[in-house]
């Protein structure tokens, strides 16, 4: 499925802070839309309107102040709802720890692969189906090319590709465990991806993920005599950085979003050859719940 310049519809997963970043990068008014789905209300209010002439609509993922833990994050929900507003790619932001000494905090990561660590989420839409999707390049190839040129363009210090590892949290990692993470060949930690990601591909959606490091994870020692204080502060003024560069990405990235027009994610197909059920046998009143996700596929 070719997506036609007037159907694109980038939808923005963030920290709290970031639409207030946004708008004030863009000197534009982001106008709040409240959805309800099948799921739940989503993680709060999303901000809809035009950034340099394309469409958008932003979701802060853990809620006005911050008040979602990563497992408490209404995650079907967040993506029904961007879904049902047209949302037809999407780039989601998140901190996360670094588990190699060349990705350094403040930096920005465009991850390529992830690694399921989650317990006890709900990671599929299709509880009452047999829908299996393709996930073995889960962030979409033709966004991630996109944001990696504008971040060439901007001379932006990023990485190109990375693992994240998802943990369920919310405590942090144990020194063990954050060197497992390492042997297994992830380069991020974090807590929020999944089942974010699989979602988005089970909504038809392509999806890109701009990695924030904020620290090196607990593999590698504090400096010495760094309190607990100053290494908040660190962390802190590193996740700054890292979400001022990546509004300097989106900024930079919707100047010019002609290869989203003009060249297919194989995302936008991913439910063509998934639904393994006989579609027959379906429940019509389950259909019809789940319209906006894959109602196309049944005519």
């Amino acid at each position: 499925m070719t997506t036609k310049s007037s159907d694109i519809l980038l939808g923005i997963i963030g920290g709290s802070g970031l639409g207030e970043r946004l708008a004030d990068a863009f000197g534009a008014s982001l106008d709040p839309v409240l959805v309800d789905t099948p799921f739940g209300s989503p993680s709060g209010a999303i901000l809809a309107g035009k950034l340099l002439g394309t469409r958008v609509a932003f979701l802060a993922r853990h809620g006005d102040g911050h008040v979602l833990n990563p497992s408490a994050v209404p995650y079907r929900a967040n993506i029904f709802a961007l879904k049902s507003l047209g949302v037809t790619h999407l780039i989601a932001s998140g901190a996360t720890g670094s588990l190699r000494e060349n990705i350094h905090p403040g930096e920005i990561v465009l991850v390529d692969q992830f690694i399921d660590k989650t317990v006890g989420r709900e990671r599929t839409f299709y509880e009452h189906a047999a829908v299996h999707v393709e996930f073995a390049e889960p962030a979409c190839p033709v966004m991630r090319h996109w944001l990696a040129d504008a971040a060439e363009r901007e001379k932006l210090h990023y990485h190109d590709g990375g693992t994240y590892v998802c943990m369920e949290g919310p405590a942090f990692s144990t020194r063990a465990e954050s060197e497992m993470h390492r042997t297994w060949g992830g380069d991020l930690i974090g807590m929020t991806a999944l089942p974010e990601a699989k979602l988005a591909r089970e909504a038809e959606m392509a999806y890109a993920l701009i990695g924030l490091p904020t620290d090196y994870d607990c593999w590698r020692p504090v400096p010495e005599g760094m309190n607990r204080e100053s290494l908040l502060g660190e962390i802190i003024g590193n996740l700054q950085r890292a979400s001022e560069a990546s509004v300097q990405l989106i900024r930079a990235a919707l100047r010019d979003t002609s290869i989203l027009r003009t060249t297919p994610s194989a995302a936008h197909d991913a439910l063509a050859l998934a639904i393994w059920s006989d579609k027959s046998r379906l429940d019509p009143a389950e259909i019809e719940r789940l319209r906006p996700l894959w109602g196309r596929h049944f005519g």
